[in-house]
């Protein structure tokens, strides 16, 4: 079984995939960090010189390959869902998480990612929060389409007063999927 995480850049997919893998006692991979391995460049680097065509290709390649693997975490790429035979791949390939957040919270969290801002390109000409606003806008469809779970990382869980935790979203994660102690063990 893959569990995936999808979502907007932002959103908490790399940031929940390590403790929910090590909870799980599975293996956990960003899928842009091993396109960008792959490749010997960063996703900007790739857009620069060869297109989102090209950056799509490989990351379709990228994902089909992880997809093969079990026990794994993936944080796919925010726009991996793009591909209709990708969410397809997901889904057959075990739950898909979609982990949201407000414009606001994505527009912070990305502002404060240095990281982010050297090694992924701007989708549009606007960049900032235009640009979360209408990749949003075109995308959630499509995440929406592909998840079996949602959860908002930036409010309250059922039951809860404050902003989730990394730790609360993990455990909320495994409570929504149904995976019990022998599941996690196995």
């Amino acid at each position: 079984m893959i569990i995936t995480l999808i979502g907007y850049r932002g959103t908490g997919k790399t940031t929940i995939a390590r403790p929910l893998a090590e909870r799980l006692g599975w293996s956990a991979i960003d899928a842009d960090v091993e396109l960008e391995r792959r490749a010997g460049r960063s996703i900007r680097e790739i857009f620069a010189s060869d297109g989102e065509p090209e950056f799509r290709r490989r990351e379709r390649e990228t994902l089909c390959d992880l997809l093969q693997q079990d026990r794994l975490v993936i944080a796919a790429g925010g726009g991996a869902i793009l591909n209709p035979q990708t969410r397809t791949d997901f889904r057959a390939a075990g739950p898909v998480v979609w982990l949201k957040a407000s414009v606001d919270t994505i527009e912070y969290r990305l502002h404060g990612d240095a990281s982010t801002r050297e090694r992924r390109p701007n989708l549009t000409s606007s960049g900032g929060r235009a640009e979360i606003e209408q990749m949003l806008a075109f995308r959630e469809p499509l995440y929406r389409e592909c998840a079996t779970l949602i959860v908002e990382t930036d409010r309250p869980l059922p039951g809860d007063c404050d902003a989730p935790t990394v730790a609360r979203l993990v455990d909320f994660i495994i409570e929504q999927l149904g995976l019990t102690n022998q599941q996690e063990a196995t």
